[in-house]
């Protein structure tokens, strides 16, 4: 297992890079005041082929795995933790999960529109009662006959609002407990019974659209049901497993982001006559800082090797999501002491590290819900799949 990028790894990862800083960036302060989201950047997002990763090429695949996810979604998140996440909204969420229990004619209605950003993708698991306890979820669907009919209530939903076509999570059967969830691929829009609305009250990520759905006797197709009835816990566990390290990716762009603001203030500002970054406290943490990161990256790319090769991963990529996402937060929080009043400022960009770093302590499963993970699997408890 080694890690040195192919010439077509390190196009993609200078792809990446250049469409951040010239497609991203120059309206990144002004997006982030508004908390704009922009439809069309995800569309230039497929275009260039950042969703294609880990599918077929006959779905619009671009013969390419996790590793080069992986990658992209560290450049994008050096410059904004919120352009991280249509990565899991339309590739590593909805697109690879159809792909794997789908039919063919889902794989083919659906995967191509969430490949080219056409279609906005999303899924739905977390509610207001339910969060890291997945089969506590109050949503239910019942089948009608003719038609299933949705009822319940999801929260903190990225798209949730802007969304198209994606994955939802919900009871069949309640007394066959986590037997008795199923997933289904439903569309957001022009239904009477779902309503959407945004949530613009978050610390971070402001620049990506999070909201709450409701479905009120919801009517949606027969066909929608994704794999098998009662398959959903199963599938809602694939799928978690595989948005965990583009999570884990993004806090290597975050982290990494900081730790070269830090870098470059360091070697700036100047203090009792010379540069801050001359002093051992600031060396001290500055070390601190890359070795943690460097550790991280190894982590990150050792859990998407492991997808690619199709071998045993969870436990990789819980160790991978929780290091990764720790070792931001601590990045982004040295680099706002070593910008000092100017890391308190919103002109600079040590307080936003600081802020989208904490999400990743959250999505996908906590930082808590991992250390359960892998102490299970250390312990023999469970088995790494």
């Amino acid at each position: 297992m080694h890690f040195k990028l192919t010439d077509e790894q390190k196009m993609m990862q200078d792809m990446a890079k250049d469409f951040a800083e010239k497609e991203i960036l120059p309206t990144l302060k002004e997006d982030e005041k508004n908390h704009t989201f922009r439809p069309e950047l995800v569309k230039k997002m497929g275009d260039l082929g950042f969703f294609g990763c880990a599918i077929p090429e006959e779905y619009g695949g671009n013969g390419c795995g996790f590793f080069e996810s992986v990658l992209l979604g560290e450049q994008l998140a050096t410059v904004s933790g919120s352009w991280r996440v249509p990565l899991n909204m339309q590739n590593i969420g909805p697109a690879i999960t159809v792909n794997k229990f789908g039919t063919k004619e889902q794989k083919e209605r659906f995967i191509p529109g969430w490949v080219k950003g056409e279609s906005m993708g999303f899924f739905g698991i977390t509610e207001p009662n339910s969060g890291s306890d997945v089969a506590s979820m109050g949503t239910t669907a019942t089948d009608r006959g003719d038609h299933w009919e949705l009822n319940g209530q999801k929260m903190w939903i990225s798209n949730a609002h802007v969304g198209d076509w994606g994955l939802l999570y919900a009871f069949t059967d309640r007394s066959k407990k986590y037997n008795g969830m199923t997933c289904f691929i439903i569309n957001l829009k022009n239904n009477e019974g779902i309503v959407t609305a945004p949530i613009e009250t978050k610390l971070g990520l402001h620049c990506s659209p999070t909201g709450e759905i409701a479905f009120t006797n919801a009517k949606i197709p027969k066909d929608s049901v994704l794999g098998e009835v009662g398959q959903g816990f199963k599938i809602c566990m694939f799928q978690l497993n595989n948005t965990r390290v583009s999570c884990a990716s993004g806090a290597l762009g975050i982290g990494g982001g900081a730790i070269k603001a830090a870098i470059e203030y360091a070697n700036e500002r100047t203090q009792f006559g010379k540069k801050i970054g001359s002093f051992q406290m600031i060396q001290a943490a500055i070390a601190e800082m890359v070795a943690e990161h460097e550790a991280a990256k190894l982590l990150v790319y050792q859990a998407a090797w492991l997808k690619d090769q199709g071998l045993p991963n969870q436990y990789q990529t819980s160790m991978a999501k929780l290091f990764a996402s720790e070792a931001a937060v601590h990045a982004a929080l040295e680099t706002m002491k070593i910008f000092g009043s100017y890391g308190f400022s919103t002109e600079f960009p040590a307080e936003r590290f600081l802020r989208d770093a904490q999400s990743l302590r959250v999505v996908e499963g906590t930082s808590n819900i991992q250390k359960t993970i892998i102490a299970g699997m250390a312990l023999g408890d469970t088995p790494n799949r």
